[in-house]
């Protein structure tokens, strides 16, 4: 770790980035191909565009059908992962070192030239909506997604359903999907990542090869509406009485990933409900108290303030206790504070973690895509550890205060529960 991954990076002709990672600890190349095109592009009114467009791209290109894409895949052992985040479409996998050049100008066809057949388009439909109408069954899926319409209301892309709606679903057309492509993906959006056992030169060559002639004008740029801290605390109640637990979902409006305040927030709430089995939420409520299935919190903060959520999984008669307890914690940090040797655990086990983050080629691929979508730089990876220790336990203390407010907390409860207010 002190000599750091030392990447290199690269800007293409038309404006495509290649960051190029070389290890030698295994044959092998790990490839993250990433584009701005994630469902916060979704046209409003067609949310769930990005996710259909993730489930077909790779069943056929300009130079090959689905089939030999898939034949062509499974004779190497290759698994080709397709995501789709808020902001991000990415294909990700592994493979030889040898098969490297072949498998990134496969990939390269997929980002580039996918054909969309209106057969594949129905079949992933299908799939899309037997998906949905399971989220739609599941408590902790309903608390969720619930809770991050209520955060962010008004149809701002953070609140709306990354796989839409059934009847959205169904109204989609390939037209749809080849004018979100034809929008959103361009060289200028793409960041290619390769980490493995191939030289640098050569990475550099086989991405120019594959997405040096790929033409097309810079996506007009997104533009996200801020969003803003709810006014007062809310409840909301999903009865699903079929099920056997409770899923509860309570969050604030957090932080932007750029905020000078991030690595304070995220100290804070590692140790408030990430830690070890879930930090003071854990220790209290799951291990003391023993009420929850899982209890945890995250913060996931992002090109616009991202939220703060506590998730828990209780039996319906434990809920308005789990709430409480949830209540109770959130107050005794906000009003004494973290302790220093809660701080200190949280700061060692992050930058020891990093290690296992970077172990592997998929891994330090992952690392590098984050460093670069949130312009942190190439050396980010060493100058972590630094942004966290310089971290006081004031100014973790201070982000509790910032986020986190009982009076303002948005709550969320699926299951086999009716309103009980606490």
């Amino acid at each position: 770790m002190s000599s750091g991954l030392n990447p290199v990076r690269a800007v293409l002709d038309n404006g495509a980035v290649v960051i190029a990672k070389v290890t030698h600890t295994t044959p092998a190349a790990a490839i993250n191909l990433a584009v701005r095109a994630g469902s916060a592009c979704d046209p409003y009114g067609a949310e769930g565009t990005a996710w259909l467009l993730s489930r077909v791209i790779d069943r056929g290109t300009a130079t090959r059908t689905a089939l030999e894409i898939a034949e062509e895949l499974d004779s190497r052992g290759i698994t080709v992962t397709i995501a789709v985040t808020r902001h991000v479409f990415s294909l990700t996998c592994t493979c030889l070192a040898q098969d490297f050049a072949f498998v990134l100008q496969l990939l390269a066809d997929m980002i580039v030239s996918p054909t969309l057949p209106p057969e594949e388009i129905a079949t992933r439909k299908g799939e899309i909506i037997t998906s949905i109408r399971q989220d739609d069954d599941n408590p902790a899926v309903r608390a969720n997604e619930t809770l991050m319409a209520q955060l962010y209301p008004n149809g701002h892309p953070y609140g709306r359903r990354t796989k839409g709606t059934i009847a959205i679903v169904e109204s989609l057309s390939r037209d749809d999907l080849v004018r979100f492509h034809t929008d959103y993906f361009a060289p200028s959006a793409l960041t290619a990542v390769i980490v493995g056992d191939v030289a640098v030169e050569r990475m550099q060559e086989e991405a120019h090869r594959v997405f040096g002639a790929w033409r097309h004008a810079p996506p007009v740029p997104l533009v996200l509406p801020p969003a803003p801290r709810a006014a007062r605390r809310e409840r909301i109640v999903i009865p699903m009485m079929n099920k056997v637990q409770a899923d509860i979902a309570c969050g604030f409006v957090g932080i932007r990933r750029l905020d000078p305040d991030y690595y304070a927030c995220a100290l804070m709430n590692n140790a408030f409900g990430q830690y070890a089995i879930g930090g003071r939420l854990g220790d209290s409520i799951r291990e003391r108290q023993g009420m929850a299935y899982y209890v945890s919190s995250s913060l996931d903060a992002n090109v616009v303030e991202g939220p703060l959520a506590i998730r828990a999984g209780v039996s319906p008669e434990n809920v308005d206790r789990a709430i409480a307890s949830i209540d109770t914690e959130i107050v005794r940090l906000v009003k004494d504070g973290l302790t220093p040797k809660e701080l200190d655990e949280s700061r060692r086990y992050l930058i020891g973690s990093m290690p296992r983050t970077l172990e592997t080629n998929g891994g330090i691929a992952t690392f590098l895509q984050t460093a670069e979508f949130f312009g942190l730089g190439l050396d980010y990876d060493i100058r972590l550890p630094g942004y966290l220790n310089a971290v006081t336990l004031d100014a973790a203390n201070a982000a509790a205060r910032r986020l986190l407010d009982v009076s303002r907390a948005t709550i969320v409860v699926a299951g086999p529960y009716t309103d009980g207010e606490t």
